[in-house]
């Protein structure tokens, strides 16, 4: 995590990472101000808080109550050496918790991250550059310079050339990319997290059987979701990109819909079509583009390359992001490499789909056959040996896909969790499972995955696959367990060199009556592919493109960025619309109008429901207000600060709408109670006088929103790049 400290007055610092701000000073005897804490204060505290949310993990797990646990620290100097300190952290504990939780929690706090850190003993790097934001990619890892290479079965390139190239691409881009964490918790199983450090929305994870290959992985991840817009799917681009010759790619098309909102002739196929528009009900006005919100401009398709044949399909922008999220893109060192793992992951989550939602009930990889592969073995049994049972499946349902599954059971919170992988060597597959099982993931946060169930209707229900897709945090059913499996185990293998793959892979759509689309990016100076397999690679249910289609945006974000402006008829239209609109009332706002809030902020943690209470009691409509008031403290999970805001303007328009009593006889303890600036806000907020309570103005042009316009800035980056290619094509 990359932190900038800048000098304020006298001895005061302030420091500014992610969405954070943070400042210190001095005490006043070591000439401070003693405005705010030191920065050793702020160590000490991170120590004790870091104890204490590792006891708040492990209580969550198990519905133990943390209120009347306590902790504390204290450091002990000693007089001799001021640097050998002894960190002593005690904890209450009530009498009702049991002697297993009680070790439970003393082995929570032993996990503590910052105390794992002090004890290994950092390394401090100490340098002077001549620009703080130049290059950081060498902090990753240097271009190889003799010595050995890695080679590893699927890349074309050894891992150190890979990570090496991977690494400049991002350099020329400008994007600073930075490792916020690894994890290594058992074997030959690897992940870390990077980031963009200017835009930490920016951000990949990436898992392997070495640190080498999982930092490979992180970073061809983060170049295909760059080249495929991943990072910025359902965000307003603002209007520079908007007004911009191109939107999205140079080589995109805009069409108009039909003077009755009807498709235009020239986008997708006849096949795509009776797929995208079996009952013929999607409208040209169900694909304008999200990210820019061109009405005018109409509807901004992309070209991908049908495989049956090589013509071209236009694809709408506004369907892609839709309905497939991630799935179907990869980069590669070469473009046969980047078809592989990109088929690889469509076939892993599409035979993840049917096992789920079919029930169907795997078989076990045996014995003989696991110790082909010691080292996965070997993680397996670390695994086990934190209680884990772990279970090895072949889920190519009887050799005809190359996909794996390893499941991990919980017996301490009774969950499950099933990781698939896929590649047409089963060696990797099974490895890509395994390391897909721990990505960026701790003991603890093997506590969070869901018990099975027999309940057909959980496992099926479309957002459940969602839920797999996104973070496996879905169900998976009892009948997935049966010692009885639906097929026999078959010692699959797909492999050859890539090229070879590639044909497969393909052909197996081919046999299940598929037709492929691809798009190639080489624009940054890494082949990426994208892969759209219509009718097999959604994520999301088709019928989105029409009930829950992201450009609902359109109809809100110019009101709701404008809000302070608005006039009462404006005001009244909005909340009208939004009544009328049927859209969840506890969405947040960033989902609903694509615009990133910070989200320690109102803004934030704004939902529709919070909004409407806002403009009710702008606009003098107490009662509306009041009937949305009571929800929003029943349901909506906001802060302390703002719940107890609300708590306050529901008591004041319970007196308000009462006849017979008066506010001024009650308002002196409602001030002893809430405090009299939020009494101020809130009785302002119900008279008129106070509007939009905690929400900042802003404005089309996104003034104030730092979180989102670095979002942009990050774009403009890859826009830049785009832009400058075409020119040179």
């Amino acid at each position: 995590m990359e932190i900038k400290v800048n000098f304020l007055d006298n001895l005061r610092l302030e420091a500014k990472f992610d969405d954070f701000t943070v400042v210190t000073d001095q005490p006043i005897r070591y000439k401070g101000d003693g405005s705010a804490p030191s920065p050793f204060d702020y160590f000490l505290a991170s120590s004790a808080m870091c104890a204490a949310y590792f006891v708040k993990v492990y209580c969550l797990s198990r519905n133990i109550p943390t209120d009347n646990i306590r902790l504390s620290q204290n450091n002990i100097v000693d007089p001799e050496n001021r640097y050998n300190q002894i960190f002593k952290i005690q904890v209450e504990l009530p009498e009702d918790i049991s002697d297993k939780d009680r070790q439970g929690i003393l082995r929570s706090i032993d996990r503590c991250t910052v105390k794992k850190v002090v004890q290994t003993g950092p390394e401090f790097q100490i340098e002077v550059v001549e620009n703080l934001d130049e290059d950081a990619q060498a902090l990753l890892m240097g271009a190889p310079e003799g010595g050995s290479l890695t080679y590893i079965e699927g890349k074309d390139l050894p891992l150190e050339q890979t990570i090496a190239n991977m690494t400049q691409i991002l350099a020329n881009l400008g994007m600073k990319i930075e490792i916020a964490s690894w994890r290594n918790i058992v074997p030959h199983v690897w992940s870390l997290h990077i980031r963009d450090a200017a835009s930490p929305m920016c951000f990949t994870n990436g898992k392997g059987a070495t640190k080498e290959s999982a930092l490979a992985s992180a970073l061809g991840e983060f170049i295909e979701r760059l080249n495929c817009n991943f990072f910025y799917n359902d965000q307003y681009f603002g209007e520079t990109i908007a007004n911009a010759d191109f939107v999205h790619y140079p080589n995109e098309r805009w069409f108009q819909p039909g003077p009755n909102d009807e498709l235009p002739e020239g986008l997708l196929d006849e096949y795509c079509l009776t797929i995208y528009n079996p009952d013929d009900e999607l409208l040209g006005s169900h694909l304008i583009d999200t990210n820019s919100g061109r009405r005018d401009r109409g509807i901004c398709a992309l070209p991908y390359v049908r495989q049956s044949d090589g013509e071209t399909v236009y694809f709408p922008s506004n369907l892609i992001e839709n309905l497939y999220l991630s799935n179907g893109m990869s980069a590669g060192n070469t473009l046969p490499e980047a078809q592989v793992q990109c088929l690889s992951e469509i076939f892993e989550r599409a035979v993840k789909k049917y096992i789920i939602e079919e029930e169907i009930a795997l078989p076990d990889v045996p014995a003989e056959v696991l110790a082909k592969y010691p080292a996965i073995v070997e993680g397996i049994q670390a695994l086990e040996a934190q209680g884990f049972p772990v279970l090895v499946k072949d889920a190519s349902l009887g050799g005809q896909f190359p996909v794996m599954c390893v499941t991990l059971m919980n017996p301490r919170t009774g969950g499950v969790f099933a990781s698939f992988g896929a590649h047409p060597s089963l060696h990797v597959a099974l490895e890509r499972s395994l390391t897909e099982l721990l990505q960026g993931r701790s003991f603890e946060g093997l506590n969070d995955f869901m018990p099975p169930t027999f309940n057909s209707m959980a496992v099926t229900e479309p957002n459940n696959y969602v839920e797999h897709f996104i973070d496996s945090s879905g169900v998976i059913s009892w009948r997935f367990f049966s010692a009885r499996s639906d097929y026999e185990f078959v010692e699959w293998d797909f492999s050859g060199s890539n090229s070879e793959e590639v044909t497969a892979l393909f052909g197996i759509l081919a046999e299940l009556g598929l037709e492929a689309y691809m798009a190639v990016h080489t624009d940054l100076g890494a082949p990426v592919c994208r892969i759209l397999v219509p009718g097999y690679s959604e994520v999301y249910p088709i019928e989105d493109l029409i009930w829950d289609n992201t450009n609902k945006a359109l109809d809100y974000r110019h009101d709701i960025l404008n809000l302070h402006r608005l006039s009462d008829a404006e005001l009244t239209d909005l909340v009208d619309r939004l009544e009328a609109s049927q859209l969840d009332n506890y969405m947040d706002i960033i989902t609903l109008i694509g615009v990133e809030f910070d989200e320690n902020t109102v803004w934030g943690q704004l939902t529709i429901l919070e909004l409407k209470i806002l403009i009710y009691l702008a606009l003098g409509r107490s009662e509306e207000a009041y009937d949305l008031v009571e929800a929003f403290l029943q349901y909506n999970d906001n802060t302390v600060a703002r719940g107890l805001f609300y708590r306050a303007v529901s008591a004041v328009l319970d007196i308000t709408l009462d006849d017979e009593l008066e506010l001024a006889d009650y308002l002196p303890n409602l001030q002893r109670m809430f405090g009299e600036e939020t009494m101020a806000a809130v009785v302002g907020s119900v008279d008129g006088t106070v509007r939009f309570y905690g929400l900042t103005p802003t404005n089309s042009q996104l003034e104030g929103l730092d979180r989102h316009l670095r979002l942009l800035e990050s774009y403009q980056k890859l826009h830049n790049a785009r832009a400058a290619a075409a020119k040179l094509s």
